[in-house]
């Protein structure tokens, strides 16, 4: 079909009867879920990675058990000479005529913090309510079992290739993804490529993933003195390394808090906003905190570059000695909006950083990982037909929505496989609290995309 046809829909009839399959066996995708998530597989190298290994073979259990024939837990070396983590692939091939349709997810996990800051404990799925609370419930693992979910419904009657591609190492930057990508080209190659990794507008409003930002992490280092001296015999004509440091990341936001780098590029801003109140709430903003920026909310988290420091490097409190610290450092993550070249973004943060040294520091930029951005066509045949069966499945349409947050592999799929058109869902809604405590999923919205991802399978089966 073309961009301007109809989706070729199927009845009413098929689509009660996959209502209903879904509906019947939603609570055995929990049960799924929740042995999924007992498993603490962090993929950290600071954590036992046997558990990784636990949580490929689990996952590998269930798609034998969905019906697909080929199943295998495959590893590449990286370029890094380190064998990389474990990435389960299963796979039905196409009928005669029919696309085949990759879906991705990540089996791997954040690590899980304090436990304290956890409601119950992070690798025990506890439900409270409509949720179902762990560390995984929702960034990845109920990926996994929304894919379980709609081969299951679907069954036998399966009308096109599929191919279910869950990796082991995205949350530390799937550093072997393009290495196994080209090392399983052809077993891997697809027509439509679900990424379900993504998030929905709200509660009972689907979301369709149409831009991500890119991202980039450095670190920066200021340094002062040799060595450290006695604070009162030399504090004054001398500054201290964090306090410059400080002097120089305020460089990096206006008095309003938009970023202040020259060279780094904002995207159109998107056609929805974000309710004040509704950001607050599901962020956790403290009474009282302005937030940063100007423009409309959904442009400040979609569209437009952001920078936070995640690391500082420089004495600790509790040990600090009365002495004037030499050097200090902080780690910047960087997001970057849609159509923004990482390395001349990298260039531009370098030279930013340089330009701003304060007092004369000696300032030094250490690169780190680079992602590009991600920007959906405006229309396509598989964007229509997941607008279609995300509507059809909630009863609402979906919203296009860009996401703050980067999924650098995306591009390495479309650089592999340049043709084939990437959907980018999820299950996340906005209070599941991925990589934070009390991370969680919403059990009416994962038996929603269930059905989603089975309507979306079978219209785009072909028909006579």
């Amino acid at each position: 079909m073309t961009t301007s046809d109809p989706v070729p829909a199927p009845t009413d009839e098929r689509v009660a009867l996959l209502r209903a399959r879904v509906a019947e066996q939603i609570a055995g995708v929990v049960a799924d879920l929740e042995a999924l998530v007992r498993i603490p597989s962090v993929s950290n190298a600071e954590f036992d990675q046997s558990h990784v290994e636990a949580s490929a073979a689990a996952v590998a259990r269930l798609l034998t058990a969905a019906g697909l024939p080929e199943v295998q837990v495959l590893r590449v070396t990286g370029p890094d000479g380190v064998p990389g983590a474990p990435a389960v692939v299963a796979r039905r091939p196409a009928p005669a005529g029919a696309p085949t349709v990759l879906l991705y997810a990540h089996h791997d996990v954040q690590p899980p913090g304090d436990d304290a800051h956890w409601s119950s404990p992070p690798f025990a799925p506890t439900r409270r309510g409509e949720r179902l609370y762990g560390r995984g419930a929702a960034d990845d693992k109920a990926g996994v079992v929304a894919h379980v979910g709609a081969l299951r419904a679907l069954g036998d009657e399966l009308g096109v290739g599929v191919t279910v591609f869950v990796e082991g190492e995205e949350e530390i930057g799937s550093p072997t993804f393009v290495a196994l990508l080209r090392a399983h080209r052809d077993l891997l190659a697809a027509d439509v490529i679900v990424v379900a990794d993504s998030a929905n507008w709200k509660v009972g409003v689907p979301g369709l993933t149409t831009s991500l930002r890119g991202m980039l992490d450095l670190v920066v280092e200021v340094a002062v003195l040799d060595h450290a001296v006695h604070s009162g015999m030399f504090g004054g004509p001398v500054l201290d390394a964090p306090t410059l440091l400080a002097r120089l990341l305020a460089t990096l936001h206006d008095a309003q808090g938009d970023v202040a780098v020259a060279g780094l590029v904002r995207a159109p801003d998107p056609a929805v906003d974000y309710d004040e109140a509704d950001l607050r709430a599901d962020a956790g903003v403290l009474p009282g905190v302005r937030l940063a920026g100007t423009g409309p909310l959904t442009a400040r988290l979609w569209t437009r570059p952001a920078i936070g420091v995640i690391g500082l490097d420089a004495p600790r409190v509790a040990s600090a000695s009365n002495t004037i610290t030499p050097r200090a450092s902080a780690k910047l993550s960087v997001r970057l909006a849609p159509g923004q070249d990482p390395a001349a973004a990298m260039g531009a943060m370098r030279e930013h950083l340089l330009a701003h040294a304060p007092f004369g520091a000696r300032v030094t930029v250490h690169e780190g990982e680079q992602g590009r951005p991600f920007q959906a066509p405006a229309d396509a045949p598989g964007m229509r037909a997941a607008r279609w069966a995300m509507g059809t499945s909630w009863g609402v349409p979906p919203v296009d929505i860009g996401v703050g947050g980067s999924i650098p592999f995306i591009g390495d799929l479309l650089d592999v496989y340049p043709d084939a058109t990437i959907l980018v869902t999820g299950v996340e809604d906005p209070d599941s609290r991925a990589h934070g405590a009390d991370e969680s999923v919403h059990l009416g919205e994962l038996e929603r995309v269930v059905l989603a991802e089975a309507l979306l399978l079978e219209v785009l089966a072909p028909r006579d």
